[in-house]
């Protein structure tokens, strides 16, 4: 049987009635679909089995924050959950070459920055999102794309770059300001790269362990791997990304922590 839910305000008027579930089987999935590749997060309840199916048709790229709960109660009522990886939301890696990426990089920035300042604001920094940040961890090329198109958009805008990537060197050449960024909520492998999110233990949900290996990075001025070895890098911005469980919460403890070790939390990027 297959439930479809056309908005999220309709599947919010189920959840009142579910209690919290075990924690549901979550993968990633592709199929064609007219003869294009469409991604998709497949969510099956904690046991597995035969299941009713719930379509959410907004898409996981797009409200994957708002999406995650919902899913996750679903599955706990023994319901499957399909939801649709919306192109362009940054969840997967597009076939595209590094002077297409810089074009469009550059595009997309001038568009931000119209709107910014049609209301009033002024855009400071910019960082790399999802499978492209990804792909500019280890490869030079996009990473030289991606710092390229900002440094000739706007010279005077901060590279925000993930801690002893490539895209730091990119920033470096293109003449950049860099501020380096290590992740609370992301486990790094030996080598210092980001763990890939299919991986167990990839993803850090709990907060007091988030709190401890944040406060020992910054202790250390390095990254610290899984296998528990320390990656100096300078780390001057710290993420903690919405769409993980007790983000909000998370982040506040980790504030909090961090004053009370004597840290100043202020602006790395000065308004341009």
């Amino acid at each position: 049987m297959l439930k479809l839910i056309p908005s999220l305000d309709a599947l919010v008027g189920i959840l009142p009635f579910v209690a919290s579930p075990a924690k549901p089987l979550v993968s990633e999935r592709s199929c064609r679909v007219g003869g294009r590749r469409l991604g998709y997060a497949d969510v099956l309840p904690a046991g597995g089995g035969p299941a009713a199916t719930v379509v959410l048709l907004h898409g996981w790229g797009l409200t994957h924050g708002s999406y995650r709960r919902a899913a996750q109660e679903l599955a706990g009522h023994g319901f499957r959950v399909l939801v649709p990886d919306l192109p362009g939301f940054g969840r997967r890696a597009l076939p595209m070459t590094p002077p297409e990426i810089e074009r469009t990089v550059a595009y997309q920035l001038g568009a931000a920055q119209a709107l910014a300042r049609y209301a009033d604001y002024r855009i400071s920094f910019v960082k790399a999102h999802g499978a492209l940040a990804n792909l500019a961890e280890s490869d030079a090329k996009i990473a030289d794309a991606i710092a390229g198109a900002v440094a000739r958009v706007d010279p005077a805008l901060t590279l925000l770059a993930i801690a002893r990537s490539e895209q730091v060197s990119a920033g470096a050449r293109a003449g950049l300001r860099v501020v380096e960024e290590a992740f609370a909520d992301r486990a790094y492998t030996e080598e210092g790269r980001l763990a890939p999110r299919r991986d167990a233990g990839a993803v850090i949900e709990d907060i007091a362990a988030v709190v401890s290996r944040v406060k020992r990075m910054l202790e250390a001025g390095a990254l610290l791997t899984q296998g528990g070895a320390l990656l100096p890098t300078p780390i001057r911005s710290v993420c903690v990304h919405g769409d993980t469980l007790q983000a909000v919460a998370m982040a506040r403890a980790l504030r909090a922590a961090l004053e009370a070790e004597g840290y100043s939390l202020a602006p790395f990027a000065p308004a341009c």
